[in-house]
C-alpha cells in the first residue's frame, strides 16, 4: 500500500471515529448520566434515539438520490465540521426540546460522512487491490467507542455530562483534522484490479440485492436496541459490582478487531455465510442479558455485540459495491437509508416497551428475533435465487 493511499484510510478511520464511535453512539454511555441529572424517561431517551437515527435516515436517503460524484470530498468535510458541531451543541442544550432537531442534524451528518468515506476509502483500496483492508477502515467506529468511553468519566468529573459532549467536540475535532487533510479522491482514471485474496469470493447475482436490503433494514432495527440502552440496562440492574460504562468499553474493544476478523472469515468461507453466521451470533449476544443477568452476562453479551455489529456492516457494504462496482456509492446509500429505518424505529418501539413494561426483556428478545429473521433471509435467499450451494 502507497503512502498517499495509506493515509486516505487512516483519515478515514478517523472521519468513522467523529461520525459513529462520537457522533451517534457517544449517546450510549452518557445517557444514564443525562437521565440522572435532567430525570427523563425510557421512553424520551427512546424518542431522543430516534430522532438521530431519524436524521441518519434522511441523510442516506440523500446520498443515494443526490449527485455526489466529484463532490464526495467537499461533502465529508461538510458534514465532519457539522458533527463536531453538534456533539459540542449537546453539552450547551438544556432543553430536551432542543436536543431533538440537534440529534436529528447530527445523524444526517453521520449518514453523509459514512457514505463519502466508505466510498472513497473502498475505491482507493479497490484501486490497489487491497479490498481485503476495507475491515481496517470500519474499525474506526469500535476506536470512537473505546476512546470516547475511556474519557467519559473524566469529562464528567469536570462539568458532568454537558462536559462530556463539550471534551468530546473539542477531541472530534483533532480527528477531524485528520481526516480533513488526509482524505482525497483516488487519481483519474486509477482503475481498480482483482485483489487476489478476494478474487475467490463468490458475488451473489443482483436479484439477491433485495434480500440484502431487508436483511440489513432488520439488522438496523434489532442492533440498535442493544445499542442505545445496553449501558443505561447493565446501570440498572440489582448486584452488578462495575462501573455499568466497562460494558460499552467491551462494545467497542470487541468492535476494534471485529472487521478485520470477519473479513478474513468471508475469504475463506464465502461473504453471504460469514454475513449470516455474524448476524445468527449477534441475535445470541441481543438476548444474553435476559438469560444471564449478571456480569459475566453483559459483558459477554457487549463482546459478542461488538464482534458483530461492525463486521455486519463491512460485510453488506462491501457485498453491495462488488455486486455493483460502478455504482457503488448509490449501493452503500440504498443499503445504509433502509438499515437507518430499522434505527429509527427501534429504540422508539423499545423505549416504549420499557415504559410500558418496566423490563428489558420483551424488547431484547424481539430485537434478538428481528435479527435471527434477518440472516435467515440472506441464507434462504441466496439458495433461491443463485441456486448454488450456501456459501
Amino acid at each position: 500500500m502507497n503512502r498517499n493511499t495509506l493515509l486516505v484510510l487512516i483519515g478515514g478511520i478517523c472521519s468513522l471515529m467523529v461520525a459513529m464511535g462520537i457522533g451517534r453512539f457517544a449517546y450510549t454511555p452518557i445517557l444514564p448520566l443525562m437521565q440522572a441529572d435532567l430525570r427523563f424517561s425510557d421512553a424520551a431517551a427512546g424518542y431522543l434515539a430516534s430522532s438521530n437515527y431519524a436524521g441518519y435516515f434522511v441523510g442516506a436517503v440523500l446520498t443515494g438520490v443526490l449527485p455526489l460524484k466529484g463532490r464526495r470530498v467537499f461533502c465529508l468535510r461538510t458534514s465532519l465540521a457539522v458533527s463536531i458541531a453538534t456533539t459540542g451543541i449537546m453539552g450547551l442544550s438544556l432543553s430536551y426540546e432542543l436536543m431533538l432537531p440537534v440529534r436529528f442534524v447530527s445523524g444526517a451528518a453521520s449518514a453523509f460522512i459514512f457514505v463519502s468515506a466508505s466510498g472513497i476509502v473502498l475505491d482507493r483500496l479497490a484501486a490497489e487491490g487491497k479490498t481485503h483492508c476495507a475491515g481496517f477502515f470500519y474499525s474506526g467506529v469500535g476506536l470512537g467507542i473505546l476512546s470516547s468511553t475511556l474519557l467519559i468519566p473524566y469529562l464528567n468529573q469536570w462539568r458532568m455530562w454537558e462536559g462530556a459532549w463539550i471534551g468530546l467536540s473539542l477531541f472530534s475535532g483533532v480527528l477531524g483534522l485528520l481526516a480533513w487533510s488526509w482524505i482525497r479522491e483516488s487519481p483519474g482514471g486509477q482503475k481498480g484490479r482483482t485483489d487476489s485474496r478476494t478474487a475467490d469470493t463468490h458475488v451473489p447475482p443482483p436479484e439477491w440485492f433485495p434480500y440484502l436490503v431487508l436483511a440489513y433494514g432488520l439488522e438496523g432495527l434489532g442492533y440498535i436496541v442493544t445499542g442505545t440502552f445496553i449501558v443505561s440496562m447493565a446501570e440498572g440492574t440489582p448486584g452488578l459490582a462495575f462501573d455499568a460504562s466497562v460494558v460499552w468499553m467491551a462494545v467497542g474493544a470487541g468492535a476494534i478487531p471485529s472487521c478485520i476478523i470477519w473479513s478474513a472469515l468471508a475469504n475463506r468461507w464465502g461473504m453471504v455465510k460469514a454475513l449470516t453466521l455474524s448476524m445468527f451470533l449477534q441475535s445470541v449476544g441481543i438476548a444474553l442479558p435476559v438469560f444471564r443477568p449478571d456480569p459475566s452476562g453483559f459483558i459477554a453479551s457487549a463482546l459478542l455485540f461488538g464482534a458483530t455489529f461492525m463486521g455486519i456492516t463491512t460485510l453488506a457494504t462491501t457485498l453491495a459495491r462488488q455486486m455493483n462496482p460502478s455504482g457503488g456509492n448509490r449501493m452503500i446509500g440504498y443499503l445504509t437509508a433502509f438499515y437507518a429505518a430499522g434505527q429509527m424505529a427501534g429504540p422508539a418501539v423499545a423505549g416504549w416497551l420499557l415504559s410500558s413494561t418496566r423490563s428489558y426483556h420483551a424488547a431484547l428478545l424481539g430485537a434478538a428475533g428481528v435479527v435471527f429473521v434477518g440472516g435467515l433471509l440472506l441464507a434462504g435467499g441466496f439458495r433461491l435465487i443463485s441456486g448454488k450451494s450456501f456459501r
